[in-house]
Parts: structure tokens; sequence; C-alpha cells
């Protein structure tokens, strides 16, 4: 490892986080949450970096202000993911780099090219599949010779779902053969007018739908065998249908949730032989009504984003094309501050266990179990909440993590933690429901 990854180097950087990134709307937030662990971690020792000093400083204030502390102290460090160098420089000044630097098709790699050289460990907050999956085919020899690690999707995408699944796999007495879990998010109050959503998360989305050809050819090199076939397969439930476990109608999640936990499970099959768990998300929505537009909205999105001309309308006109959902300044706090999520799994196994994970079950599965995850506001609340607590277990549990580094999504990386516990202390809720 490189000599313990340098360990008399490593432990002498001057920082334990830095923040990449840290003057982007989400960048700010992941900012207040460092902040509002100050009397939690006092020893935690962190900066922010970015291409602009006065927009860094202007962060810091703002972020304080929000967490009710003065962020005066904290560094404040140059750097431009244009300039290899100085990304370099920067990334050998901490033990983890935080990157917010999103849409990260545009603006990812070269951060997480810059932490393998540095031998920094890294996480973001990244949902979109084609880069993560690139990442990990480009850098992960190279990040396991360096002993680090490479987390992506450590925000809302994707750790309510993994830690969910890894939380109802721990629950279940028995061999888990599938789970299927069901989002609903509560925006705030009518009368609290605005956009909900950023501009850098539809601008992620319109190329992520613009290239999703581009999975295909990866996921065979990434993934060239497959995970075993169970008896038990749980059929797709189609684009719009009602479902009785949540009372409601419902359509698959268009996030990155599954393809980054079949990733996971093919790791922990892999490297630790645990019996794959069947996964498949759906979005809970509270009308047929709703449903179908939605179901429309995501038609003509989804035909726009395949053309260079549709891509511009998309990204020149925000608003209009989102029903006034996107804008480039953001969300306002009060949308934020009024926004919950509810993401409910419904498990079935059995309740013998077979020793070896190739080894499939003949029996019908006679076991159930609902869990359920609750938090605050998904994409600027959460989403820093799993970001730093992630960091954090990087940092202090590497013990926990798997052997040697690497690039590894987080069902895969924190299995073994306690991040679970940290995402409840910090306002996450992770529940067994009773049976009915």
């Amino acid at each position: 490892m490189e000599g313990v990854r340098g360990a008399l180097e490593y432990s002498a950087r001057e920082y334990d986080f830095i923040v990449f990134g840290a003057s982007g709307f989400t960048g700010q937030f992941v900012v207040s949450q460092l902040a509002k662990l100050r009397d939690e971690e006092p020893t935690l020792k962190w900066a922010v970096g970015g291409r602009s000093m006065s927009k860094l400083v202007n962060t810091l204030k703002e972020a304080g202000s929000r967490a009710g502390t003065s962020l005066a102290s904290i560094d404040c460090l140059l750097a431009d993911s244009k300039d290899p160098d100085s990304l370099v420089e920067l990334c050998g000044k901490g033990r983890v780099v935080l990157s917010c630097v999103g849409p990260y098709r545009f603006c990812g790699e070269p951060v997480v090219k810059a932490c393998v050289e540095a031998g920094t460990n890294y996480v973001d907050i990244c949902g979109e599949p084609q880069f993560l999956e690139e990442m990990q085919l480009r850098y992960d020899a190279q990040a396991k010779e360096k002993g680090i690690y490479i987390v992506g999707s450590c925000g809302f995408d994707s750790i309510p779902a993994e830690m969910g699944l890894l939380f109802t796999k721990n629950k279940f007495e028995g061999d888990l053969n599938s789970v299927e879990s069901f989002i609903q998010i509560k925006f705030a109050v009518p009368e609290v007018k605005g956009a909900k959503i950023n501009f850098a998360t539809w601008q992620s989305a319109i190329h992520g739908f613009a290239h999703e050809g581009e999975l295909k050819p990866l996921r065979k090199l990434l993934c060239p065998e497959p995970l075993p076939k169970p008896t038990h397969r749980v059929k797709n439930r189609g684009v719009l249908f009602y479902s009785k476990e949540v009372g409601s109608w419902c359509i698959p999640f268009l996030g990155s949730d599954r393809s980054i936990v079949y990733r996971s499970q093919v790791i922990s099959y892999r490297d630790r032989k645990e019996r794959p768990i069947q996964f498949l998300p759906y979005t809970k929505l509270p009308s047929l009504i709703s449903a179908l537009a939605v179901l429309s909205f995501g038609i003509v999105f989804g035909i726009l984003a395949k053309f260079k001309c549709g891509r511009w309308l998309l990204e020149k006109f925000p608003g209009i094309f989102s029903g006034g959902l996107v804008s480039k300044q953001g969300p306002p706090l009060a949308q934020i501050q009024g926004s919950s999520f509810t993401m409910t799994f419904f498990g079935k196994g059995y309740s013998q266990i077979l020793p070896d994970a190739d080894q499939q079950h003949n029996e019908t599965p006679d076991k159930t179990i609902v869990t359920r995850v609750t938090g605050p506001e998904a994409g600027y609340v959460t989403t820093p909440i799993c970001m730093v607590d992630a960091a954090l277990v990087i940092l202090r549990e590497q013990n926990m993590l798997p052997a040697g580094g690497g690039v590894i999504p987080p069902g895969a990386a924190f299995a073994k933690t306690s991040l679970i516990e940290k995402l409840q202390k910090h306002g996450m809720k992770f529940e067994v429901q009773p049976s009915t």
C-alpha cells in the first residue's frame, strides 16, 4: 500500500476535509452542515476550495449565518478544475475531499484524478450513472494501488436507498431475496412559492438522458459476469401501477438508485460472497392525475434531451419546461425547510438461511419485512448530512471499510461501518414497521 499509503505524509496533512466547489448551490449547504458539527467534532479541521476567493469568503459568511456561528477561521483554498496542478496541490492538503462540482459529467473527473494522484480519499454527491461507472472503470485499480477510497453518490443519491437496503437486510432474520422501495417526496406547503430543484440537478438529468446509450457497453466492461439468478424473480411492475402496499399510484423511480445498488450487490457478492438482493425502486405519487402528468412530462423531457436543439431549449428555459420546478437560483430556503422524504422498503425472503450464496432456495419466500427511512428535504438538507457523515466514516473508520481501497459505491463501502447510526443522530430515521 505504498508504504501504508505514505502514512507519515498522510497523517501530517493540514486538513481532514476539503469541500471543493463550496460556493456552488449545494456546496454551501455542505459547508453549513460542517458548521453545525463544530461542537460535536471540535478537532475536525476543514477548509473550502474553489476558483473564486470572494465567492468562497461569501459562502463562509452565509453558511455561518445559517448555522449561527462564525466561520472566519476556515481557510479558503484556490484551485481550478481546468488546472490539474492546482487541483493536485489542493487535494494533497486534505485527507478527504468532498466534491460538490456537478454536473459531474463536465466537472467531476479532474477532481477524482487529482485525488488519486495525491493519494486522497474522495466522496461526491453524484447521481449520474455514466460518470460513476466510468470512474470505477478508469480509477479503481489506481485507487487500490494508493490505498484510497473513492466513494461516489454519497448524497440523497443514493445513501438512503443503499443504507435502507442494508438496514432491511440486517433486520431480516433469514435470507432476504428481494426488496421493493417506494419513495415519497413531500414539498413545502403550497403557499411557499418558488422552484424546488436547482439548475445543476436539472442539467445533470438532461445529459444523463441524452447519453443513456453509453451505459450498456460500460456495464458489460464493469460487470462481465452476471449475478446468480434467483429461483424466485421479482417482476418489474411497469411504468404505471396502483400499489396496495402504499395505497397510491406509482411509477418507476427515475434516479440512479437501482444502478448504484446493483454495483454494490456485485462487489458484495464478488468480494464477500454475500447473497445478492433484487432491488426495484418506485416513486409514490399523490393521485392518478399527478402520475399521468409526471409520465407525460418524462416523455417530452426524454425526447427533447436526445437532440442538441432540445437540450438547448431545456437548459435555456428550465422554468418553462419544468413547469416552474427548476430555477438557476435554486429553491428558496422556506421551500427547503418545509420539505421531507419517506422511503418505504418491502422485503421478501426465506426463514431458512443457506450458507452458500450460489445455492438457490427452492421453496417459495415465506417471510416479509417492512422498513422505513425518513429524513428532511432531500437535495439540500439530507444530501449534506449524508455526504459529511460518509466522509467522517472514511476518516475515522478505515479499518471497517473494504480492505485495500478502490472506487466503491456506498452500499459496499459502508456495510460494516457506523454510518446508519451517524445518519440517525443527524436527523434521519431508520425503522422497522409493524407487520399488518
